[in-house]
């Protein structure tokens, strides 16, 4: 079965799987950190080149405050518990988005995990926080606009190229693979200018409950596609002479 080289996953559902159980919100993060720890030893295990997970987005600091204050003490604790279990298994640690909005302790532990899987050679697992594609976007354009007024760049020189080697997850290939869970059909501002020509696959299931074999049929999904990235097999294309007789 073919894998895909970069799978992203949009983490959906933690809150109405607590809820459902007549539970806190906070009880369905807990789980769903565990279940992260799952699914990055097993994508790490099949050989997957890139993994990143939709873990905080811009719009997620609109929360009450309290359950902001509990995802980010629990993001420092997974980090720190979980870091030999990264290296164990030769995982390479990165983040994008705003690192300067993150609390200083979250931040801090951010770095550090960053630093010391830097030299590992395998999986490059990557946690989109206080992340949103739009302002991605917008740093972009802000970015190149400074280059054009300060005289290095010219606007006719802007170009899909330029663009995707600017944002501040080009060190990533685009996602082959889009994951998203309790069966939400939008990217809620996750990669939007990567996911172009990602392939998009919906599980019903909330992340809480979400196993590896659910991933293993998100790879089944992927492997039956056929990626033609805009494009036609000509041979099933008649002749513009045949149609004209």
């Amino acid at each position: 079965m073919s894998l895909p080289k970069h799978v992203a996953i949009i983490m959906d559902g933690n809150g109405r799987w607590a809820q459902k159980r007549g539970h806190n919100r906070i009880f369905g993060h807990i789980r769903g950190a565990k279940i992260a720890r799952n699914i990055i030893v097993h994508c790490a295990e099949r050989g997957l080149k890139h993994l990143t997970l939709f873990t905080f987005s811009t719009e997620n600091w609109f929360r009450p405050r309290a359950e902001i204050t509990f995802l980010m003490k629990l993001l420092v604790r997974q980090l720190r518990k979980e870091k030999q279990t990264l290296i164990k298994n030769n995982i390479r640690f990165k983040m994008i988005g705003n690192l300067n909005r993150l609390p200083e302790e979250t931040r801090n532990v951010v770095l550090e995990t960053i630093a010391e899987t830097e030299h590992l050679t395998g999986m490059e697992l990557t946690f989109a926080l206080s992340y949103g594609g739009r302002q991605e976007i917008c740093d972009t354009v802000r970015e190149l606009a400074e280059r054009v007024k300060q005289g290095d760049l010219e606007p006719s020189e802007i170009d899909e190229s330029l663009i995707a080697s600017s944002v501040a997850s080009s060190f990533l290939p685009d996602p082959d693979l889009i994951v998203r869970t309790s069966g939400e059909h939008r990217l809620s501002n996750f990669f939007l200018w990567q996911a172009a020509y990602s392939e998009l696959y919906v599980s019903p299931v909330l992340w809480p409950d979400f196993s590896t074999q659910d991933l293993e049929q998100a790879f089944e999904f992927y492997a039956g596609r056929e990626r033609r990235f805009g494009r036609v097999k000509t041979e099933t294309i008649p002749s513009a002479e045949t149609w004209m007789k």
